[in-house]
C-alpha cells in the first residue's frame, strides 16, 4: 500500500513538473513573439496613428473568431482612453450593420491569416466610400493587406500551441498592438488623470482618481481663525467643526499656520486661553491643491502623521480634507 502511495506522488509529481514546462513554454513563446512585434515596428505604425489621429469620426475594429474577441478588447482600451470606438461583426455586417460605418471612420480589421472570408463585404465597403483601412494581420501578401491603406504585419511566430493551430501566439500579438495604438494615441493628445477619471467613475480605479476638490469640505464647514483671534475663541471653533486643527488666516486671508491639539498640549499653561492664535500656531503649514489626487494627499497625511490637511488656492484655504474623508471613499 505504501509502495502504491509512493507511485501515485511520484506520478503527480511529475505530472506537475510537465504543466509547469508547458505553461513556461507558452510563456516564453510570447513573450519572444512579443520582442520580435517591437524590434518589427516602422514607418506603418506611425502611418496607422496618423490615419486614426487625423480621422473626425470613430475607429470601427472588426474581426472573427479569436480575432474578434481582442478587437473588442481593443474597443474597450481605445473608448476608455479617449478615442471613440466600437466593435462590429464582420457576418452582422454583411447584413446591415455596414451602415453603422461613416465615411469619416477608420476601420481596424484584425485576421491572423489576412484570408477571412468574412471580412471581404466590410473591406469592399471601406474602398468603395473611400474609408481608411488598417489591417492586422500575419499575412504580408494578404488580400486584407493589399487592401488596406496601412498594413500592421506582424511577426510569423510561432503559436504556443504545440499543434501550431490554437490562435495563441499571434492572439497576444493583436492585443499588445492594439494597447500600443491606444497608448501612443493617448499620450498624443495629451490624455490625463483627470480625463482617465471621466471615463472610469466607478471601481477602484475611480477611487484612486478622486480630487482632493472631489472630498474636502469648504465653505462654513472650514475652522478658520484670524492670527489676533484669542485662543478662548480658537478654542470654540476647533472644538465646533471637529477637525481637531484650525486654520489661522491674516488680515488678507492668508493661511499662515494652523493649531493643532499637539500645539494645544506644547503651549499649555494658565494663560493659554489669553493668548491670541497667531502666537500658538504652528506656522508654515503643510497644504495640498484641489486639484491634486485624493490618494497624493492621503500618502502626505500618512508620511507626516497627520490627520488633516488644508486645502489652499494659492495662499489662500478654500477647503479642509480629513483622513477619515479618503478612508470613506476608499482611497488607497
Amino acid at each position: 500500500m505504501a509502495q502504491s502511495n509512493t507511485q501515485t506522488m511520484n506520478q503527480n509529481q511529475t505530472m506537475t513538473h510537465s504543466d509547469l514546462d508547458s505553461a513556461r513554454r507558452v510563456l516564453n513563446t510570447e513573450a519572444t513573439a512579443l520582442e520580435e512585434l517591437a524590434l518589427s515596428l516602422d514607418g506603418p505604425f506611425v502611418e496607422a496613428l496618423d490615419l486614426i489621429d487625423k480621422a473626425s469620426g470613430r475607429v470601427v475594429v472588426t474581426g472573427m473568431g479569436k480575432s474578434g474577441h481582442v478587437a473588442n478588447k481593443i474597443v474597450a482600451t481605445l473608448a476608455s482612453t479617449g478615442q471613440p470606438a466600437f466593435f462590429v461583426h464582420p457576418g452582422e455586417a454583411s447584413h446591415g450593420d455596414l451602415g453603422m460605418v461613416q465615411r469619416d471612420d477608420v476601420v481596424i480589421a484584425l485576421s491572423n491569416s489576412g484570408e477571412t472570408s468574412e471580412l471581404s463585404d466590410i473591406i469592399a465597403f471601406t474602398r468603395r466610400y473611400r474609408i481608411g483601412l488598417i489591417a492586422m494581420t500575419r499575412g504580408a501578401n494578404s488580400t486584407l493587406a493589399d487592401a488596406a491603406d496601412v498594413a500592421l504585419v506582424l511577426p510569423d511566430s510561432p503559436e504556443a500551441c504545440p499543434m501550431g493551430l490554437a490562435p495563441t501566439t499571434s492572439t497576444t500579438m493583436m492585443l499588445a498592438l492594439g494597447d500600443a495604438l491606444a497608448v501612443c494615441l493617448l499620450e498624443r493628445k495629451g490624455f490625463s488623470a483627470q480625463d482617465f477619471r471621466n471615463f472610469h467613475p466607478g471601481g477602484k480605479l475611480g477611487q484612486r482618481l478622486l480630487k482632493v476638490a472631489d472630498l474636502m469640505h469648504s465653505g462654513e464647514q472650514l475652522p478658520l481663525v484670524g492670527q489676533d483671534t484669542p485662543m478662548s475663541d480658537a478654542l470654540i471653533v476647533m472644538s465646533q467643526k471637529s477637525f481637531g486643527v484650525v486654520g489661522v488666516v491674516d488680515q488678507d486671508g492668508v493661511l499662515g499656520g494652523v493649531i493643532t491639539d499637539g500645539d494645544l498640549r506644547r503651549h499649555m499653561s494658565k494663560d493659554l486661553i489669553d493668548q491670541r492664535a497667531g502666537d500658538v500656531m504652528t506656522k508654515g503649514c503643510i497644504s495640498v491643491k484641489p486639484s491634486q489626487i485624493a490618494s497624493e494627499a492621503l500618502a502626505i497625511m500618512n508620511e507626516r502623521k497627520i490627520t488633516s490637511l488644508f486645502c489652499v488656492d494659492g495662499t489662500k484655504p478654500v477647503g479642509i480634507l480629513h483622513i477619515h474623508d479618503c478612508l470613506r471613499a476608499g482611497v488607497a
